[in-house]
């Protein structure tokens, strides 16, 4: 395992703003949103420690990526105190043409089938060298994808 391409220049601290989409139809919720960007197991995986809050309570959650040694895929591990509550989302995917990272998983919706879930993480925004966006996207059962978050951050000074 190693860290995707590009992402280990994301390593610090970052500031931001989080939005939250729960459907199309409501209006967008925005909190202030810090992320915390690390190396872990001597370099192989990359973590991304983020904190929001909904409706004033607090929130926070993380993302561990891996790029396999051998090859493009991509996996992740993904855990949020709100949206995901006590269990962990397992994630796979690649880089895509952009450079960035989009990787998937799915979620129990009962009684209905599971649900999709894409969480894509770019490096830069509007070609700054010190942003990065971390942008999931809901999934229906049909596979209609619909924005769900996008946490856009800057690096602190």
């Amino acid at each position: 395992m190693s860290v995707p391409e590009g992402l280990a220049d994301l390593v610090g601290e970052w500031r931001g703003t989080s939005k939250l989409w729960l459907s199309p139809d409501e209006p967008v919720r925005e909190s202030d949103t810090t992320a915390s960007v690390t190396l872990a197991a001597q370099g192989k995986f990359i973590t991304i420690a983020y904190t929001w809050s909904y409706e004033g309570d607090p929130q926070d959650g993380l993302i561990v990526l891996s790029r396999e040694a051998k090859g493009n895929a991509v996996k992740a591990a993904w855990i949020d105190s709100w949206h995901m509550g006590d269990s962990m989302m397992m994630c796979e995917g690649g880089a895509v043409e952009d450079g960035a990272i989009s990787v998937r998983g799915s979620y129990a919706a009962p009684p209905g089938p599971d649900w999709g879930w894409r969480i894509v993480v770019e490096a830069g925004d509007a070609g700054e060298e010190d942003a990065f966006e971390v942008i999931m996207y809901n999934i229906t059962p049909d596979g209609d994808e619909h924005l769900a978050v996008r946490g856009t951050y800057g690096r602190e000074k």
